[in-house]
């Protein structure tokens, strides 16, 4: 998501911190979200330092979701559908041998929310050198940023989760399968469900495209619903019977379209789906979700007592992964709504999530 875990006051860190009251830890956040230029609604505010609101469930997003169908010590979650079957559906849907890029070019000047960082440096011209008859030389860069949180990015199942009991609790603060803060937090990163764990996406594609059923760019705030969904594939000729287990579907809100034309407005909110379309998505049994926008669902959230809760149905409850700040136009325009998606999440141990450049073959 555009904006968790980069080191500010966050509502996981601030609510670490147990000394630090509710209502401290609450306008804290405020802060937070007003500085990086948000927008959110004052409801919506009041509502992050509300109690939950769960009735009888057991925690504040329902009743428990772990074990995980996987077993109880499963850290790969929907990446456990990739495997030869797949990989063969996959190849299946290439016609024309054409790569479309879905990722964006990382560089300083594309949105980034917060205090995030993105800096490359090289350490002079040449690095290094001259060595040998044949003078070698060579260039090297250093680079600084939240690896798997900045650009074109990949949610691992570490990146989100839930309080589910009292306040600073972190036995009780739950991610995918169960696991607790307690027993994956380390300042030198996840030693549960870090993103190393991850399968190698090789698996069918399916791009709806929202934005051409609506005929314009949608705005921040608009919630994507089941509707909008299938009035989209079937304007494209398809049904929600299209998605298989394991499949990838990514979004096209037009949103993307602000990609370093309007950053600020871009960082302002986004259109994207709810818990609705989030649930129904998760029905589907997708390995993953992904969208021309910074956090894949609406923000803010029409339902005003609620933050970011697609993220935590699909990452928390069901382990489908989410790739954010996807570049959809190529594959719009050629109207390729079928394709093979592939992605490998950089392999760094403890990390929550990845960069990387996906691949939708045509």
């Amino acid at each position: 998501m555009g904006f968790e875990g980069d080191g500010q006051d966050t509502p996981v860190r601030q609510r670490a911190q147990d000394n630090v009251t509710a209502e401290q830890a609450a306008a804290s956040r405020r802060g937070f979200l007003k500085s990086a230029g948000l927008g959110l609604a004052g409801a919506a505010l009041a509502g992050l330092s509300a109690p939950p609101t769960a009735g009888a469930a057991e925690t504040p997003i329902g009743e428990k979701w772990w074990p995980s169908k996987w077993g109880a010590d499963d850290q790969a979650g929907a990446s456990n559908h990739m495997g030869p079957q797949k990989t063969l559906e996959a190849v299946q849907q290439i016609k024309t041998g054409k790569v479309h890029s879905l990722g964006h070019v990382y560089e300083s000047g594309m949105p980034l929310f917060g205090e995030r960082v993105f800096a490359l440096r090289t350490p002079g011209m040449p690095t290094g050198g001259t060595f040998g008859d044949n003078k070698i030389i060579w260039n090297d860069e250093f680079l600084a940023t939240e690896i798997g949180q900045v650009g074109t990015q990949f949610d691992g199942l570490g990146h989100i989760g839930v309080e589910a009991g009292g306040p600073g609790d972190q036995t009780q603060r739950r991610m995918y399968n169960g696991v607790t803060m307690a027993e994956a937090a380390s300042p030198y990163g996840l030693k549960k469900l870090g993103v190393e764990n991850v399968k190698p996406f090789f698996t069918p594609g399916l791009l709806i495209d929202v934005m051409g059923l609506k005929g314009t760019m949608l705005e921040a705030g608009t919630e994507i619903t089941v509707a909008d969904l299938e009035a989209a594939l079937e304007r494209q000729g398809l049904s929600g019977d299209a998605i298989s287990p394991g499949d990838a579907v990514v979004i096209r809100s037009g949103w993307g379209l602000l990609w370093k034309e309007d950053n600020e407005r871009y960082n302002g909110g986004e259109p994207g789906i709810g818990l609705e379309a989030a649930r129904y998505l998760a029905e589907k049994q997708v390995s993953l979700v992904g969208a021309d926008c910074w956090g894949v669902e609406v923000f803010p959230n029409p339902n005003s007592a609620q933050v970011f809760p697609a993220h935590q149905e699909l990452l928390v409850r069901h382990g489908i992964y989410l790739h954010e700040n996807l570049n959809l136009e190529s594959l719009s325009a050629e109207e390729s709504w079928r394709f093979a998606y592939i992605f490998a999440p950089l392999p760094i141990k403890g990390a929550t999530g990845s960069p990387g450049n996906p691949l939708a073959v045509t």
